[in-house]
Parts: structure tokens; C-alpha cells; sequence
């Protein structure tokens, strides 16, 4: 027995660098074309602060808005986010199998002043253990429960397929 929980714990070590490594990234699949934007593609984006209040504290977070990152997947915002585009959705999705949904005229400043980040950093520094490397944070919920923490991906999805 005590040579079998051995192998597991030796394998379960062998794959902790490969789902560290994984959580740096985030991939966007934009209708099924996907693109992996990783931390040297985010540096590279504006960067913008928001205050919030996250259960009842007050923060600051760091990150890019959101629809930059979907840029990088190749969504369009903008006057090309109208017509037969008005049915697609942003399906958020985190390493621990939690999910969320915005509308994509929620995330396009033509529609809305609302803002919506893809957050590295909490009042300063990285964020806690349980939200790393990415979590979406926005402006205007006034409950947090699309704050999805740990993002692994985020997928355009046309409603009614």
C-alpha cells in the first residue's frame, strides 16, 4: 500500500509544474478559432484600475479590460457587434469547473460604461492563492458572483445553437 501512495504522490508532483505552468495562460476561443494569451501577450495591453467592493471590502484591482484580451482572439467590437452578432455571449470559465456569462454588448464600450477587467493584481499584489493568475472583476454587480477567479478560458458561444 505505502508503495502505491508513493507512486501517486511522486506522480501528483511530476504534473503540479504543468498546472501551475497552464494557469498563466488563458485561451480564447472565439467560435472555435482559439488563441492562448499568456502573461507576455498581457503585459502588452493598457491597464486599467477599478475599485469594488469584494464581500464587503473595499479593493483595488489591476488588470486589462476584457474585450482587449478577446481582441487578442480575434472579437469584434464596435460598430460590427450588431445584427446576427447581438445573439453571441462570453462563456467565462475557471480551473476549479466554475463558469459565468456576459453578454458581449456588456463588455463593448459603445454599449455601456461599465467596466470589465481581467484582474493580475489586488490592491497591489498578485492575487490571493484561490484567484490566481486571472479574475474577472467588474464595476457594477452588485453581487460578485461573476467575479470568477483562477480563469483558464474564455469562449464566444452563439446562443441557440
Amino acid at each position: 500500500m505505502k508503495r502505491f501512495l508513493k507512486i501517486g504522490v511522486i506522480g501528483l508532483a511530476i504534473m503540479m509544474p504543468v498546472v501551475v505552468a497552464s494557469a498563466q495562460n488563458v485561451v480564447v476561443d472565439n467560435l472555435g478559432k482559439q488563441t492562448t494569451v499568456g502573461k507576455v501577450e498581457f503585459a502588452k495591453l493598457k491597464r486599467v484600475t477599478i475599485k469594488a467592493s469584494d464581500h464587503g471590502k473595499d479593493a483595488s484591482f489591476e488588470g486589462v479590460l476584457l474585450s482587449d484580451v478577446l481582441k487578442l482572439g480575434g472579437v469584434e467590437f464596435g460598430e460590427n457587434l450588431r445584427g446576427k452578432r447581438m445573439n453571441e455571449y462570453l462563456l467565462v470559465e475557471a480551473a476549479d469547473g466554475y463558469k459565468a456569462v456576459y453578454a458581449l454588448a456588456e463588455l463593448d464600450a459603445g454599449f455601456t460604461d461599465k467596466l470589465v477587467v481581467l484582474a493580475d493584481k489586488r490592491d497591489g499584489k498578485e492575487l490571493p492563492e484561490n484567484a490566481r493568475s486571472f479574475q474577472i472583476v467588474n464595476d457594477s454587480d452588485k453581487r460578485a458572483a461573476r467575479w470568477v477567479r483562477q480563469v483558464t478560458r474564455l469562449s464566444i458561444v452563439k446562443a441557440g445553437k
